[in-house]
């Protein structure tokens, strides 16, 4: 799969505001295949698959952060696979929509 060169930009400035509102290592965020990240208090995760996963597309991340994706929408419908006891994202997120703005 293709790297679009302005997406993987716009997604890792993201997930780096993302990892400054929810620092820490307790759950792994994904994007591919542009970038992932450890963020929320919590258990440091070293090594394996790791017990938090949140998992989604660039489309589906600039929804979240615009507001024109609901999480429990994004979850119902697969965009977003969440697993294990910290993988709820859903008040991260809407902080985060509250917070940064997407640049064209």
């Amino acid at each position: 799969m293709a790297r679009d060169p302005q997406v993987l930009s716009q997604v890792k400035a993201l997930l780096e505001e993302i990892s400054k509102l929810a620092p820490g290592h307790a759950v792994e965020l994904r994007s591919p295949p542009y970038a992932a990240i450890q963020c929320c208090e919590g258990p440091k995760h070293t090594r394996g698959t790791p017990p938090n996963v949140v998992e989604m597309g660039a489309t589906e991340l600039f929804g979240l952060i615009a507001g024109t994706l609901e999480w429990s929408d994004g979850l119902r419908d697969g965009r977003i696979t969440a697993s294990g006891e910290r993988s709820d994202l859903s008040q991260l997120f809407q902080q985060a929509a509250q917070t940064i703005r997407i640049t064209e």
